[in-house]
């Protein structure tokens, strides 16, 4: 209405269902074309962030205890949105509520932005009449997710950053600076120690193979991803190998835990049975070898056993956790242990990260400490021990 142009993506039978969809929303079409259904919406446009989502719900937490409609609900969302990616899903969202779907059908027809666990919640919150109890629920859920990514990354990105500062150090400091440093050194009528020699190999083996030294890496790591991606296997064992590595393997595993606790916690909460709460916490742990655990939990159940009696044959999961969910089950309170238990490991993920870091920083000192020991040495052993030869 006030001449300003709006772009985006929508689902449409054909043109002429997409310009009536547009006049119902008060929009003129101008110009359309057709996208690949491998594409789909979001198509050049910004990414839907998890605080996107949450402020998503918020407002629907908000609208719905004040006893808005949902389709009324989605309208506003839709039209006050500031993410065009998200207004899109928003306006297809609203189409499929207005023609009779329920939200959570709606929902499920965009598991890029909305993942099972959310389907589930908003569902179960459907069949309750209890939309803003669902709400809530995945408020606390994306707000931990949220939280736990930041310490991920956290737990990852500054220590690579150190890592290839002392790569790029080294391979500065061998290819470039040492040569220019020892080259008189060979001129030297006297036997080099082995120190200097060892550095003086090292530096021309940097000088003549410093590309190989930079692409070798970048093209194993490219080697590894692509295998992992294309062999099942292959990244079931690498998977299993970062799960047992020092440091970094009981972080991994702390870090799943939490969010299979959360997460299984907050469905549990929400009356989906535990089958269906297992199946869909399980599509949260991204190591395969726990996920595996984890599915041998949900054929443990559908026998007959006890969760707490499924997660301690798994082997997967510490006496703590199967003790704290055996409590819970026993005292009819498990939603609450789960939250102590998640609550528990969350915490537990801060203290390793910063433990981790703290191990990383004086390591990585130690090697650029040791290597710069090692330059003075080679370099300056040989000159000091030259002077000895020297007549005054």
């Amino acid at each position: 209405m006030d001449g300003r142009p709006v772009r985006g993506v929508l689902s449409a039978a054909n043109e002429a269902d997409l310009f009536n969809q547009l006049q119902e929303v008060d929009l003129e079409l101008i110009n359309c074309s057709k996208i690949s259904a491998k594409k789909g919406l979001g198509l050049g446009g910004p990414k839907v962030k998890i605080r996107d989502i949450i402020q998503f719900y918020l407002h629907l937490k908000q609208m719905q205890g004040a006893g808005i409609p949902i389709l009324e609900s989605l309208a506003d969302i839709r039209d006050t949105t500031d993410n065009d990616t998200f207004r899109d899903v928003m306006a297809e969202a609203y189409r499929d509520v207005s023609e009779g779907a329920a939200f959570s059908e709606a929902m499920e027809k965009h598991p890029k932005i909305f993942n099972n666990l959310q389907v589930s919640l908003m569902a179960s919150g459907e069949k309750s009449g209890n939309i803003e109890g669902s709400c809530i629920q995945l408020i606390k859920f994306l707000k931990w997710v949220d939280a736990m990514q930041t310490r991920v990354r956290k737990a990852t990105r500054y220590p690579m950053i150190l890592m290839f500062a002392v790569v790029a150090t080294v391979v500065i400091m061998m290819a470039f600076v040492v040569p220019k440093i020892v080259a008189f050194l060979g001129e030297l009528d006297q036997e080099l120690p082995a120190a200097t020699k060892a550095l003086m190999a090292t530096s021309d083996f940097f000088v003549n193979y410093w590309m190989w030294v930079l692409i070798v890496p970048i093209v194993s790591i490219t080697v590894t991803v692509i295998l992992a991606k294309s062999s099942e296997s292959f990244a079931y064992r690498l998977d299993g190998l970062m799960l047992n590595a020092p440091f970094m393997g009981p972080l991994i595993r702390k870090i799943n835990i939490a969010r299979f606790t959360q997460t299984f916690g907050a469905l549990f909460h929400s009356g989906i049975d535990i089958l269906a709460a297992l199946d869909a916490s399980s599509n949260t742990i991204s190591n395969r070898v726990l996920k595996e655990g984890l599915e041998n939990v949900q054929n443990y159940v559908k026998s007959g056993d006890q969760l707490s009696e499924s997660l301690n044959k798994s082997g997967q999961f510490p006496s703590m956790v199967v003790r704290m969910v055996k409590v819970g089950e026993e005292s009819g309170n498990l939603t609450e242990v789960l939250d102590q238990v998640s609550e528990f490991y969350t915490n537990d993920v801060d203290e390793e990260v910063e433990k981790v870091i703290s191990m990383i920083e004086p390591s990585l000192t130690l090697i650029l400490g040791g290597m710069i020991l090692w330059i003075a040495v080679g370099v300056f052993g040989p000159i000091y021990a030259s002077f000895e030869n020297l007549d005054f």
